[in-house]
């Protein structure tokens, strides 16, 4: 089926925040923050949206139309996502597929996230859990420890040390990176830096990821807003436009749940097959980007992530982590948002905090986390139970 491109025209974000540290700070209000950047950042009004996608997790159903209605009440589709910690990123990928086969001309992504303090856990007890598969299946892998998601990330990374001789130090230093890099993000929940010392003797989750290497809970909002080419062209925004060159969302293969490896229940394959089809639909390799905003919930995950989005061979991630190869001055410049670690996590945020850092990437307008001279980024989240979505960019200008 022929589909027309699409392009990011306006991207806005709330600073991201402790649950709770800004009082009277309900999700209407961040919605009306974030999607009111957007809308200034593309120069358009509400009225021009033709539809949104609005995502959360923790939340009512219908919260969507209660937070797009503090940027205008038109009357137009609001579908409401949830897709755990992609949410953000299906919201994106839906907003973008609308424009791509012609349902829209503009169309509206955001996502918030109001949250608890602490360790996520279940909201409904009385119904078997979308994960409780992954959770008996991990259980015959590896110890259990509950909270599950460090459990289940935790494992995947053990396993890569049992396997390829990874070592507690190398997921520090990813760690020690992300919390370096966003030192200089003002909408970073975190802007500390530590040493590695620190960050290896912080509190132990589960091994080897301490306390500082794992992403907090956190209060945000981010939006996008997604237009056509004929769009792009009557409001005169082509030098401001960054095109989605291609986009993919994969969810769980019969090797998640048959599997005798952790890192597969942990989305994996998900994460090899959405890069894969990012890559054949755009004409990109992994050399071809500068910046990459990807998936660090925890430490080994990110590790992981080096392998599955092809930046190195399986089991070499630790070469690149030794070799500075993910920051300034690197191959590639892995979060310099300071990604979920330092940044923050409000679940349904996410994925549009990282397609607005790219978008300030591309455009060079990430002030004193530019990277120099980029041409195409690349963006991956990952909801366990489970959905990936890799997105690549360019600016529209090419």
């Amino acid at each position: 089926m022929a589909q027309r491109p699409a392009y990011v025209i306006g991207v806005g974000m709330t600073k991201f925040e402790k649950p709770g540290r800004r009082e009277g700070w309900d999700y209407p209000q961040m919605a009306r923050e974030s999607g009111t950047n957007a809308l200034d950042d593309a120069g358009i009004d509400y009225e021009e949206v033709e539809q949104a996608y609005v995502g959360y997790v923790y939340g009512e159903s219908t919260a969507g139309q209660r937070a797009v209605y503090e940027l205008g009440m038109t009357g137009i589709p609001v579908v409401n996502v949830n897709n755990n910690c992609s949410t953000g990123s299906t919201a994106l990928f839906l907003a973008a597929q609308a424009v791509r086969h012609g349902a829209a001309d503009c169309a509206l992504a955001l996502g918030f996230e109001k949250m608890q303090p602490g360790s996520l856990g279940a909201t409904f007890t009385d119904r078997e859990q979308p994960m409780q598969r992954h959770f008996e299946l991990l259980a015959q892998i590896s110890e259990v420890k509950f909270p599950p998601a460090p459990w289940m990330f935790g494992a995947a990374g053990r396993e890569h040390m049992a396997d390829y001789g990874s070592e507690p130090e190398h997921f520090a230093k990813i760690g020690l990176k992300n919390h370096r890099h966003s030192v200089n993000n003002p909408y970073a929940q975190f802007q500390d830096e530590y040493t590695l010392d620190q960050i290896l003797d912080a509190p132990m989750i589960y091994e080897p990821l301490t306390k500082l290497q794992c992403s907090p809970t956190s209060d945000g909002s981010g939006a996008a807003i997604i237009a056509s080419a004929d769009f792009v062209e009557r409001h005169d925004l082509g030098r401001r436009a960054v095109e989605i060159v291609g986009q993919a969302m994969t969810t769980d293969f019969e090797s998640s749940l048959s599997t005798r490896q952790a890192k597969d229940v942990i989305g994996y394959d998900m994460n090899v097959q959405a890069a894969r089809a990012v890559y054949d639909q755009s004409g990109l390799g992994p050399d071809d980007f500068q910046v990459i905003e990807l998936h660090d919930c925890f430490s080994a995950n990110e590790l992981l992530l080096y392998e599955a989005l092809d930046l190195c061979d399986e089991g070499d991630a630790p070469r690149l982590i030794d070799n500075d190869d993910t920051t300034y001055g690197g191959r590639w410049v892995v979060n310099p948002s300071g990604g979920l670690i330092s940044k923050g996590h409000p679940l349904g945020a996410t994925g549009l905090a990282q397609c607005a850092e790219l978008t300030w990437q591309l455009r060079g307008e990430a002030d004193a986390r530019q990277v120099e001279d980029v041409d195409a980024c690349l963006q991956h989240n990952i909801g366990l139970g489970g959905a990936a979505v890799v997105t690549a960019y360019q600016r529209a200008e090419r």
